[in-house]
């Protein structure tokens, strides 16, 4: 499957941390090909396959949203945070409520004409936020059950220069660049454990557990990070187009960080540095202290616009982790059968 489909497929699907079950059988089938799948009491998806060096590799299915928490005396809805919603982004946005029916809604917002001088540049709190789907208070309880989860509605968008733009590519674009490597990866001489990861949003919850009891030897997590925008650091965000980000962190291991950029190199693979100074705010940094300790890295593609409903990632970008795994695997698999 080509790349742009693939990511189409993957975002199509909502999986708010807590609540993966709609992903889960459409990965079950992307990865049965490839060896037994299995998930676990937190919906991990899971894949094992092949023998020797062992090598996990995780990505996160879940995605940010809200949760309906009450039903107001006029049918509309009240809502809580279900990871990291970006507050600026609610205001008047049409949003899908996953209650016993899929419902569209639109996120209420005051006209500038009835809003006081003092509120025009207040960001609300997501407490004082309600989502209309046109229903009264009885029709609306028969619906949408409290804690029914509510996505930004999905709209994928093909841009110029190979970009496209979508919610959750935070992190389906990882999950892509594992799916599009799982080929390659199964004729080499080594094992791979494929940890598609729940609850990221939540606190890195999936990536707590999926590891115990692998027995990996090392691990590569692979997530988004910051793409460059106006406003932004250029020492704090990655270019996009401009390849994968190879993390480097005090958590991070250093020889597999080594590794990977000589992977890179000789293979000619597009890539660019992200130096953190101390937790890198993604998986890695709960399977580095899984068990008894895994030896972890972190690749990262640079996306713009992150927890925002119009997430940007360059196609590229997301081919260019593949081929990297795929070549640090390789790589690996030499060293240890030389």
């Amino acid at each position: 499957m080509k790349t742009f489909d693939l990511i189409k497929k993957l975002v199509s699907v909502p999986a708010v941390g807590g609540e993966e079950e709609k992903i889960i059988s459409m990965l079950k089938d992307i990865l049965s090909p490839y060896g037994k799948v299995e998930t676990d009491a937190v919906n991990n998806v899971i894949c094992t396959f092949g023998e020797g060096y062992h090598i996990l590799l995780d990505a996160h299915i879940d995605e940010i949203g809200l949760t309906v928490t009450s039903v107001s005396d006029d049918g509309f809805l009240k809502v809580a945070a279900c990871g990291g919603v970006d507050k600026r982004m609610l205001l008047g946005s049409e949003v899908t409520v996953w209650g016993n029916e899929v419902l569209n809604g639109i996120i209420s917002t005051l006209p500038p004409h009835l809003q006081k001088a003092s509120d025009e540049k207040k960001v609300p709190e997501i407490s004082d936020v309600s989502v209309d789907i046109g229903l009264d208070k009885e029709a609306a309880e028969r619906l949408v059950p409290l804690g029914s989860k509510i996505t930004f509605k999905r709209q994928f968008t093909q841009l110029l220069n190979n970009q496209i733009s979508s919610n959750c590519l935070d992190d389906r674009a990882g999950v892509a660049s594992l799916i599009l490597a799982l080929d390659a990866l199964k004729k080499l001489p080594i094992q791979v454990t494929v940890l598609l990861s729940t609850q990221e949003e939540l606190g890195t919850r999936g990536a707590k557990t999926g590891p115990y009891g692998r027995a990996v030897d090392e691990a590569i997590a692979v997530d988004v990070s910051f793409g460059y925008t106006p406003g932004c650091d250029k020492d704090e965000s990655g270019e996009i187009g401009k390849g994968a980000m190879i993390g480097i962190s005090p958590v991070l291991n250093k020889s597999i960080c080594d590794g990977l950029i000589e992977a890179a190199k000789e293979n000619n693979i597009k890539y660019q540095l992200e130096v953190m100074n101390g937790r890198t705010g993604t998986n890695a940094d709960v399977i580095s202290i899984s068990e008894s300790g895994i030896r972890c890295g972190l690749i990262s593609i640079p996306l713009k616009y992150m927890h925002s409903p119009v997430e940007v990632v360059d196609i590229n970008d997301i081919e260019s982790v593949s081929d990297l795994i795929v070549a640090y695997a390789k790589r690996k698999a030499g060293a240890e059968n030389a």
